[in-house]
Parts: C-alpha cells; structure tokens; sequence
C-alpha cells in the first residue's frame, strides 16, 4: 500500500469515528446509558480515532519516504487493529453480548505491533528527512 492509499484509508477511518462518535452521542445515548455502556463506546471511539491520526502519520512518512517498505507492516497492523480493537467494542456496547470483550485485546495486540512496526521501521532507515 502506497502513501496516497494509506492517507485514504486514514481519512475514511477518522471520518467514521466522528460519525460513529457523533451517532452514539446523539442517536444511541439513551440505550448506552441504559445498558451502562457508554464508557466503553467512548473507549472504543477515542482507540479508532488515534489510530486513525497514526495511519495519516504512516501514509505521510510514505510519500516522503516511499521506499520504506517495512511500514506495510505497520499499515496493515493497524487497520486490523481499527477494526478489532473498537469495532469489538462497538459490537459489545450496542449487543451486549460480553464475549466480544474477549476478543478486543486481539486488536490492541495489532495496535502494539503496528507501532513497533513503526518503531522498526525507523529504525532500519536513519533518514526521515526529506532527500
């Protein structure tokens, strides 16, 4: 994945998370206070937008810096991060259903190897400066 994909990709993940965080602001409130979930809506709205902004920052050290090939790692770890971490999260608050915490460490897992990937990659290529 390029630069240009990953900044798509980033802004299409941010984009959701202010509707999906506006939506349970506005829309869901009432059945997030009622089932007492609100604070893990919350938890997984703040996870989807930080990792968001972290995909921006990946795809602009791409443009830069687009031989740095070892950052698909840390791409592709933190989408399947977004999508475990908080959509498990958004699963549970909206559902109920408890077993859906169980498998959101699963994406925080992602979430760390995608900045030790990030980590890695800065490592392996002494130069983030433009050329």
């Amino acid at each position: 994945m390029n630069g240009r994909q990953t900044i798509m990709i980033a802004a299409l993940s941010g984009a959701l998370a202010v509707g999906i965080g506006a939506f349970g602001a506005h829309g869901l409130a009432d059945i997030l206070t009622a089932n007492g979930r609100i604070e893990t809506y919350e938890t997984a709205v703040k996870y989807h937008f930080y990792h968001s902004l972290a995909l921006l920052l990946i795809g602009t050290i791409l443009l830069i810096k687009p031989n740095w090939k070892s950052l698909q790692f840390s791409i592709w770890s933190m989408i399947l991060g977004i999508l475990i971490f908080p959509g498990s999260l958004y699963a549970l608050s909206l559902t109920g259903v408890t077993w859906w915490g169980a498998v959101t460490p699963i994406g925080g897992v992602f979430f760390i190897m995608g900045w030790l990937g990030l980590f890695y990659a800065a490592l392996r290529n002494d130069q983030i400066v433009v050329d």
